[in-house]
């Protein structure tokens, strides 16, 4: 049987990363699909809950009342203040792909040692806007590589106006407009899984 000290450690902790995956800019490849950071940290919430009921259940002490108040209080308005920041922060996220019309590519070829790039499009009124990320052999990318706007609301990507070349040293990604839809800020990215 688990001590209350380690099952309230155990969830605490489960939440702690749904909030960071729900904040942050990561996002995960799983056999060529893409996950964005509220997706992960969707799951994440979810199986901290899950793990958070079975550690109560397996846990309980015979006598509830041995456990001492002001820790069971405190961690219980720190779990649900995880709680309540995962499921806000993964609103965010699902509600700004949706809005933007968020679009995720992998890209092909891959570069050396499974490095591969991946790129999120999203479009807002007349202007497009894109970000680059280096995903290794783990599927997780825990930030992005670069980003780019594009007038007009142009998806260089979606449209093919892009170039990929891998070198020993990483890849490098150069995002071409077009006469109505140029790119304004940014355009070409490293892509560097961190050999």
């Amino acid at each position: 049987m688990l001590s209350p000290a380690v099952s309230t450690a155990a969830g605490i902790g489960s939440l702690a990363l749904a909030v960071v995956a729900s904040w942050s800019s990561l996002l995960l490849v799983v056999r060529g699909r893409v996950v964005p950071g509220w997706g992960v940290s969707a799951a994440l919430l979810v199986m901290a809950l899950v793990l958070r009921w079975a550690l109560t259940r397996a846990g309980r002490p015979a006598d509830a009342s041995s456990l001492p108040r002001k820790r069971s209080t405190s961690a219980r308005t720190a779990s649900r203040l995880l709680i309540a920041t995962a499921v806000l922060g993964t609103a965010w996220g699902a509600v700004d792909d949706l809005t933007s019309g968020a679009e995720y590519h992998v890209l092909r070829p891959a570069g050396p040692g499974g490095c591969t790039a991946v790129v999120r499009e999203t479009s807002f009124l007349v202007i497009g806007n894109g970000e680059a990320y280096a995903v290794g052999r783990t599927g997780l990318a825990l930030h992005e590589s670069a980003s780019w706007t594009v007038d007009d609301g142009y998806r260089p990507v979606d449209a093919g106006t892009y170039e990929l070349n891998w070198g020993r040293g990483g890849g490098f990604l150069r995002i071409s407009g077009t006469s109505g839809g140029p790119v304004v800020r940014g355009g070409s990215a490293d892509i560097d899984c961190g050999w």
